[in-house]
């Protein structure tokens, strides 16, 4: 989905340097960072960055990149020997921390590769960048997974308190994955059509609730859907659809002088029906509409989703 923004490699070297003061500051076994010792963080880690590390990239293989960062005063004369690792168990205190309504299993073997579990910072420097790589096609994707990697051993140096895990995670949604896209605006303007190769992704924010971008206005106005799932497997059924238009995107059409004059609805949905996992994806293609009232007038939009 184009609206949501991904960290970079580039981004990462570039704020671990950042990091450097502000993770020390908030780690709170550190008061005076000039008096303090060496520490070994993971920037943009730990519970406070959770949602940055949920994985939605379209694809079945995945590479994700993420830094070793040692914040100090000043580097170090030797080279300094760390040690990474995936700890299972840590799903078991995410728990006890967080919010619970999402269930995570361990990913399982073959889901991933991780093997830069030794990393060495030189001397010098203070960032080493590794990488674990992702197969979503070993995943049941009804199911939540996490892949928690920490830092193990910090080479005799403090591990950060606050930094020192990274949460990796897929949420499980029945309908999360890639669509075709087909967008028509009435009166006519930006139109595309399944045959132009469009596509948007089902977003999960929960495993009852997705996100997906439509085709109105460059900022691509997501809507956000929510059901009730039932029962499990094949034999699962959907109901209580309903959909609404992302709030910081009604706050972004607000900015430009774009009011919603008709709410989003998924056509041909009866809210007194149940729906089968093939019913539910036909609502899809055909289609969420809403309509809007800006300077060129009024527009009806019609977003259809097909896989």
């Amino acid at each position: 989905m184009k609206k949501f923004i991904y960290s970079k490699l580039t981004g990462l070297i570039l704020l671990a340097g950042v990091t450097l003061l502000s993770s020390c500051l908030k780690d709170d076994r550190y008061v005076n960072f000039g008096a303090s010792k060496p520490i070994v963080e993971i920037p943009l880690s730990g519970l406070s960055n959770f949602s940055k590390d949920a994985i939605t990239d379209a694809g079945d293989t995945i590479v994700k990149q993420f830094a070793v960062n040692l914040a100090s005063p000043s580097t170090l004369s030797t080279d300094l020997n760390v040690t990474l690792a995936v700890d299972p168990a840590i799903i078991n205190s995410y728990y006890a921390q967080s919010d619970k309504s999402v269930v995570y299993l361990p990913m399982p073997a073959g889901s991933y590769v991780f093997t830069d579990t030794k990393v060495t910072i030189s001397k010098g420097t203070r960032t080493k960048v590794v990488s674990v790589t992702f197969y979503k096609n070993k995943l049941d994707p009804s199911k939540s997974y996490m892949l928690p990697i920490k830092i193990a051993d910090g080479g005799g140096q403090t591990i950060s308190g606050n930094f020192g895990i990274k949460y990796y995670h897929f949420i499980g949604n029945d309908f999360a994955g890639t669509y075709k896209h087909q967008f028509t605006r009435t009166p006519p303007a930006g139109n595309f059509t399944y045959a132009d190769g469009e596509t948007s992704l089902f977003l999960p924010d929960s495993p009852t609730q997705f996100e997906v971008a439509g085709g109105y206005y460059t900022a691509d106005i997501r809507y956000v859907v929510n059901f009730t799932k039932t029962g499990t497997g094949p034999s699962a059924t959907y109901s209580k659809f309903t959909i609404a238009i992302n709030p910081d995107d009604v706050d972004y059409l607000t900015s430009k002088s774009i009011s919603i004059t008709a709410q989003p609805t998924i056509v041909g949905y009866d809210d007194a029906k149940t729906y089968t996992f093939d019913e539910a994806s036909k609502l899809f293609d055909n289609g969420f509409t809403y309509g809007v009232l800006g300077s060129s007038g009024a527009r009806t939009n019609l977003d259809q989703y097909k896989k």
